[in-house]
């Protein structure tokens, strides 16, 4: 029997960004991991034959240091998107000339990084608008990736900010981090926003079908905290759901899966980062196997390729 085509995406969020989320100082001088986290992902991906879909920032394209490390991530065939440049969760609060010029510059520094004009992309934190879609039409983007439909993004978001030392105007752009409840609202199969310049295709960051709850892989890893056989045994449930709903599903991957704080320190707060290094390879090796078992993985651009040639049945469509 034939198994259907998933895909799979990494959004490639370096240590400076989660700390300017978070709100902690020294992210303005934007440490960095990527040497360190980029070649363990490929050896991981490279053994395994998987072909994935990397979300790059802007800002780290822009940097001379990262060229080389961003560039082998081209040169070993993966697909490049566009995380946005200044990798803001608040780019819902854009002005249209405002998120105009955060994709030309993100555009611009990605492919002087690495060669690859993007025209695929995922907002940080899940951060989208009518806005943002407009412009992604306008420049001839293939597809959105924004969307998590899950009900837990409220909590999500309250945790995060527990640990966060945020007031004011800074706590309120992160107002809508993760989404709200109604964000569970939403499909989780792709389909077709309708704008008035014409359709936008959505590849949402699939959660479990019906219960609406994450599954990607940082979120599993987190479940593994409490137990390993429990987070393999909802992970498979997962993408056992997927199959007997009949799609294929996006899994999305973080670099602090590919982490812990025996690599980085001061990212204690992210869920996970505790488990020993050793242990959260085999882990995050094993999820994959198991995704490769159940689908077709491919990366994102020729997920939708697929799925526009096909259309059987027809996507749904989505107005703004």
């Amino acid at each position: 029997m034939l198994k259907r085509i998933a895909n799979l995406s990494l959004d490639l969020d370096n240590q400076w960004s989660y700390m300017k989320t978070h709100g902690d100082p020294g992210w303005e001088s934007f440490p960095s991991y990527l040497d360190l986290v980029v070649p363990r992902i490929l050896k991981m991906l490279d053994e395994r034959d998987l072909c994935i879909t990397f979300f790059l920032v802007g800002q780290d394209a822009a940097l001379e240091k990262n060229a080389k490390v961003l560039a082998s991530i081209a040169d070993a065939g993966h697909e490049i998107g566009n995380h946005s440049f200044h990798h803001e969760p608040w780019l819902h609060l854009y002005s249209e000339e405002q998120v105009h010029a955060e994709f030309e510059e993100a555009e611009l520094a990605i492919e002087k990084a690495t060669g690859c004009r993007t025209d695929m992309f995922r907002g940080p934190g899940f951060s989208l608008s009518p806005t943002v879609l407009r412009v992604l039409k306008d420049r001839n983007y293939r597809f959105d990736a924004s969307t998590m439909p899950t009900y837990l993004g409220p909590l999500a978001r309250a945790y995060y900010l527990r640990t966060a030392k945020l007031e004011g105007e800074e706590r309120e752009k992160r107002a809508q981090l993760f989404g709200t409840w109604k964000t569970g609202l939403q499909p989780i199969k792709p389909y077709r926003w309708q704008l008035e310049a014409g359709e936008l295709l959505e590849l949402p960051v699939t959660t479990f079908p019906v219960l609406k709850f994450p599954f990607h892989l940082s979120y599993v890893l987190y479940l593994s905290t409490f137990s390993s056989a429990l987070a393999s045994f909802y992970f498979r449930s997962a993408l056992r759901a997927c199959r007997l709903a009949r799609f294929g599903p996006s899994l999305l991957l973080h670099p602090l899966d590919f982490l812990s704080h025996e690599d980085v320190q001061n990212l204690d707060f992210f869920p996970g980062m505790k488990i020993p290094l050793i242990k959260k390879l085999q882990r995050v090796g094993h999820y994959l196997d198991l995704y490769q078992q159940a689908f077709d993985v491919k990366a994102m651009g020729d997920y939708a390729l697929d799925l526009t040639q096909s259309e059987k049945p027809p996507l749904s469509k989505r107005k703004l």
